[in-house]
C-alpha cells in the first residue's frame, strides 16, 4: 500500500511538474501569436494521437449521449481558452490557481445536478477556497478585471465539463470522450479565426500567424509536455486513491509559480501569496474527501 501511495504521488507530482511547462510554452507562444491560435496547436495534437489509439483499440461502447458530449467538448474548450487567455496576460501561477478552481466548482455542481452529498468538510473547503479566489483578484468594489471574470470561467467550465464526465463514462469510451474535447478545441478556433472581423469579444478574436522555427518548437513542447502530463496523471490516479492524488496535483501551482518567475513574472504580494495558499488549502479539502 504504501509502496503504491508512493508511485502515485511521484507520478502526479511529474505530471504537475510537466502542466507547468505546458504552461510556460503556451506563455512563450502567446507573445507571437493569439491565445486562440495557441488552443488550435494544443488541441491538434491530441486528436492525432487519440485517432492513432482508435486504430489500434477499437471503441467498444453504448452511446446515445450526443448533445451532452457535445457540451462536454464545448465546456472543456471555452475553459481552455479562458485559461491560455489568462496565460498570455497575468502570471502562470495566478492563471494556474484560477483553473485549479475546478473541484471546488465540481463539488458545487455535483450537489446541484448529481445530488451528491456535501459535508461539512466540503463547505469549510468551498468558503475557504472562494475567500482565496477574492484575495488573488482583488476586486475595486464590484469591478472585476476581464482575466478574473476569465479565471473564474476556466474554473467553471472545467468543472462543467468534469461533471458531464461523471454520467458520459456510463455511455462512451474514455478516449470518446477526451476526443470530443479535443475536437471541438480544434474546430472552434478555425471557425472563430475564419469570423473573426464579425466577432466583438476580445478575448475569442484572433488572426491566424504563421509560425516561424522556434515558434514550432514551442509548439512541439506544448504538445509533448501536456501528452505526458495527462499520461502521468492518469497512471497517478490508477496507482492510488484519488484523494491523494487530487490533493498532490496543487503542487502544479507551485511548479508554475517557480517557471513563471523564470520567465518573468513578478512573484504575488503578500494578499496575491495568501489567496493562492487559501485556493490549494480549499482543494485539498475537497480532495481528500474522494475516495
Amino acid at each position: 500500500m504504501i509502496k503504491s501511495v508512493n508511485i502515485g504521488v511521484w507520478y502526479m507530482l511529474f505530471a504537475s511538474f510537466c502542466f507547468a511547462f505546458m504552461g510556460a510554452f503556451a506563455k512563450e507562444l502567446s507573445t507571437s501569436m493569439p491565445s486562440l491560435e495557441v488552443v488550435f496547436f494544443r488541441n491538434i495534437v491530441g486528436t492525432v494521437l487519440i485517432a492513432v489509439a482508435f486504430l489500434k483499440i477499437p471503441v467498444k461502447q453504448v452511446g446515445g449521449k450526443p448533445f451532452l458530449l457535445f457540451f462536454r467538448g464545448l465546456m472543456g474548450f471555452m475553459a481552455l481558452v479562458a485559461f491560455f487567455y489568462n496565460i498570455a496576460h497575468i502570471s502562470l501561477a495566478d492563471a494556474m490557481t484560477f483553473s485549479r478552481t475546478s473541484p471546488m466548482f465540481t463539488a458545487l455542481l455535483a450537489f446541484w445536478f448529481l445530488k451528491e452529498k456535501i459535508g461539512t468538510r466540503e463547505i469549510l473547503a468551498l468558503i475557504v477556497g472562494f475567500i482565496g479566489i477574492i484575495f488573488i483578484m482583488k476586486p475595486d468594489g464590484l469591478q472585476l478585471e476581464l482575466t478574473d471574470i476569465l479565471g473564474l470561467l476556466s474554473g467553471v467550465g472545467a468543472a462543467l465539463a468534469y461533471t458531464s464526465v461523471k454520467e458520459l463514462k456510463k455511455y462512451y469510451d474514455t478516449r470518446v470522450i477526451v476526443l470530443s474535447f479535443m475536437l471541438v478545441g480544434t474546430i472552434g478556433p478555425v471557425l472563430l479565426m475564419v469570423f473573426n472581423d464579425y466577432l466583438h469579444v476580445e478575448f475569442l478574436k484572433a488572426t491566424f500567424v504563421v509560425p516561424d522555427f522556434k515558434m514550432w518548437g514551442y509548439i512541439l513542447g506544448l504538445g509533448v509536455s501536456a501528452t505526458v502530463a495527462q499520461i502521468y496523471m492518469t497512471k497517478a490516479y490508477g496507482a492510488t486513491k484519488a484523494g491523494i492524488v487530487g490533493a498532490v496535483s496543487y503542487s502544479n501551482i507551485l511548479f508554475s509559480l517557480i517557471v513563471g518567475v523564470m520567465l518573468g513574472d513578478a512573484l504575488p504580494d503578500f494578499w496575491g501569496a495568501f489567496g493562492i495558499i487559501l485556493v490549494i488549502i480549499g482543494g485539498i479539502l475537497v480532495a481528500k474527501d474522494s475516495k
